[in-house]
């Protein structure tokens, strides 16, 4: 029997293209399965920035009313079992094993993605769980994403913004045609944030589908440290803020509300639950801060040693996976809002069909100091080609390093009492981070 990195392995290979959009093949093998649409509801969430704090928020809210709850979100930081989860558990090794047996018996000569093969096993092991609801991530774009075999109860488009432009368009409005074809005749679609492309308008009219949008069918206040939620039909005054960082959760938490005022008579969430799911929610690798305590010793001069050379210090890390320059410009807002007394230093791997000089534009004031470290991907650009074009942006260059955890470990070197140190720019930078963080290194 395969093991499970050796299907993982075999999958890489099986397609010609890592990537290649469309449902043909998708049905094809679900269809071979007798695969059913799920009866339970399904909340599919596309979008540029936010997908994975929507996703997160909604799961945490369902699971505290009591429901089971299946979720599907992608790519993983460290294992790979964390893109399917059933009631905040990670899919044991076996199931995934024995979802793929299933899918390749029946295959034939369709050679099936990485993230088919990822979508499918989702959908059975959901199948064979019972769960209550489903909530699925798209991986790209929306209309030929293979999460989009699935019809969807309620569609949320969090946001739309320039990303992945060599496969779904050059600017916003056909960018946002493509995420909204995840809509569906007579079905809720909701878009979470406030510049809304016409495109979008124009699709969900077009399928029939009732749109609900931030601003103007429903929208929040901030009240303090509270906040306040109004929908068509359900408002809440004086909620707990959401666990996550930063401005735009509030954003995600309230189309995660629109959606569940949408599905209130399939999933009755009562206030308790609402504010239980907004406490305990959490998301690596979004704008996490993990505070570590380092020798003091590292980055002064001998001399400032005498007698102080055995008190440790705290140092925050910031992780934050950021990857297109609206996420870099919300990460900019991020760290603008927690000031620190020290340097911030960045720790930064970018993919090379990333907008690079947009993301350096929108952090060029965020960092004192950046070390540029190499991406485990074929897709990466080489360390000192990168160093050289965030250079050209303004960005000083401390160091290069070959790997992720060499530039984690010379940022710790580096830094000071008082500083902190933020890691972003790609899954592939945050993931392999936060297991050196968790090594203890």
């Amino acid at each position: 029997m395969k093991s499970l990195a050796d299907w993982l392995r075999w999958q890489e290979t099986l397609h010609p293209s890592a990537i290649d959009l469309g449902l043909d093949r998708m049905r094809r093998t679900l269809q071979r399965l007798n695969w059913q649409q799920p009866a339970c509801p399904v909340i599919t969430v596309a979008g540029t920035n936010g997908k994975g704090s929507t996703v997160a928020l909604t799961s945490q809210i369902l699971r505290a009313a009591g429901y089971r709850v299946g979720t599907f979100t992608s790519p993983h930081l460290i294992r790979y079992n964390e893109r399917i989860v059933i009631d905040g558990r990670e899919v044991s090794d076996a199931s995934l094993v024995a979802a793929f047996e299933r899918i390749e018996a029946v295959r034939g000569t369709d050679t099936l993605t990485f993230f088919e093969f990822n979508t499918i096993a989702a959908l059975l092991v959901f199948d064979t769980a019972g769960v209550d609801a489903i909530v699925l991530e798209v991986g790209l774009g929306g209309r030929l994403d293979s999460v989009n075999v699935v019809d969807a109860d309620v569609a949320i488009v969090s946001s739309i913004a320039l990303d992945h432009t060599d496969w779904l368009g050059p600017d916003v409005e056909t960018i946002g045609r493509e995420k909204a074809g995840i809509f569906r005749a007579g079905k809720p679609a909701i878009f979470g944030s406030r510049d809304m492309p016409t495109s979008i308008g124009d699709v969900a009219q077009e399928l029939g589908a009732p749109l609900y949008r931030l601003g103007e069918d429903f929208d929040w206040q901030r009240e303090g440290q509270r906040w306040s939620w109004r929908g068509r039909t359900t408002s809440y005054d004086n909620l707990l803020r959401p666990a996550l960082h930063g401005e735009l959760q509030f954003d995600n938490a309230s189309a995660v509300l629109c959606a569940l005022e949408c599905l209130s008579s399939r999933l009755p969430v009562t206030r308790e639950a609402i504010e239980t799911g907004l406490q305990k929610v959490t998301l690596p690798g979004r704008f996490q801060v993990v505070r570590r305590t380092e020798p003091v010793s590292r980055g002064i001069s001998s001399a400032a040693l005498l007698g102080s050379h055995s008190l440790p210090v705290a140092v925050d890390w910031i992780l934050d996976v950021a990857h297109n320059p609206a996420a870099a410009q919300a990460l900019s807002g991020q760290l603008a809002s927690r000031p620190t007394g020290g340097r911030t230093l960045a720790v930064c791997g970018i993919l090379g069909d990333k907008d690079i000089e947009g993301i350096a534009t929108a952090l060029r004031n965020s960092f004192d100091s950046w070390i540029v470290v190499g991406v485990p991907s074929a897709r990466a650009v080489p360390v000192h080609d990168l160093a050289e074009r965030l250079a050209k942006m303004g960005a000083h260059i401390a160091k290069t390093a070959a790997t992720v955890a060499d530039g984690c470990e010379a940022a710790r070197m580096m830094a000071h009492a008082g500083d902190r140190i933020v890691v972003f720019g790609s899954f592939l930078t945050v993931g392999p981070a936060l297991e050196w963080l968790q090594a203890g290194n």
